[in-house]
Formats: structure tokens, C-alpha cells, sequence
């Protein structure tokens, strides 16, 4: 499979992380599905020009969050592990279709999304 991900060299965030980013993105979103294969790394590697170890590293990490295993003989896959963030998925569309029902602008809806987000995580400073 063709892994759609890009990298920015010149980006403060690393390019592992960016990589682990973007493939939480693309398992959340359902773009990848439990059981689609990732790139070998080495292949992944040679394709962004990046160094075997990073993608190395970014596979590894998504492995530990439960995202992807990793098989000798199947490759990395997506794993079913991902149900909790496909349920939060599933909830998001049912708040905006209902914030969207009810006249509210994707704007505003966004705003009550931050407004919950900030009080359940405040910043402490």
C-alpha cells in the first residue's frame, strides 16, 4: 500500500513524531483500517529519504501505543487496538451533525469543542 505521509526536516517537531502523527491520523480518521500494512520500514525509509531508524523508531512507538503490530512474517499492521479513538470518531460526527442541525457555524462549533477541551484539561502555567 501506498502510505500517504510527508515529512518537514525544517519542522521543531521530529520527524519520527510527525511520522507516529500521521499514522494515528490516518487510523483515526479510518483512513487505515485493523489489518492494512504499513510500509516496510526500509521501504517507508527510502521513499521519504529519511534514515532507517527514524521510521524504525516512529513503527516502534506506534506499536507501543497499541496503533500497529509488528510480525516478522505479516509486516507492521494496524490493529484492532485503535476502538477507542473510532468510538470518539464516531461521536465527533454525531456532535457536528447535531451542532450543525442547530444552526450552529463550524466556527462556533469548534469553540464549544475548545471551551470542553480547556475544562477538562486547563493550563497550568
Amino acid at each position: 500500500m501506498s502510505l500517504q505521509v510527508t515529512v518537514d526536516a525544517d519542522s521543531a517537531v521530529p520527524v519520527y513524531e510527525q511520522l507516529r502523527r500521521q499514522v494515528t491520523t490516518l487510523v483515526t480518521t479510518g483512513a487505515l483500517r485493523p489489518g492494512d500494512r504499513l510500509p516496510a520500514a526500509r521501504t517507508l525509509a527510502a521513499d521519504l529519504g529519511l534514515a532507517l531508524g527514524t521510521v524504525q523508531r516512529a513503527y516502534r512507538e506506534l506499536e507501543a501505543a497499541g496503533t500497529v503490530a509488528s510480525r516478522r512474517r505479516t509486516g507492521t499492521v494496524v490493529t484492532a487496538g485503535v476502538e477507542v479513538e473510532e468510538d470518539v470518531r464516531w461521536a465527533a460526527e454525531g456532535f457536528v451533525e447535531r451542532a450543525l442541525s442547530s444552526g450552529l457555524t463550524p466556527e462556533q462549533a469548534m469553540d464549544v469543542v475548545r471551551g470542553a477541551l480547556a475544562r477538562a484539561h486547563p493550563v497550568r502555567r
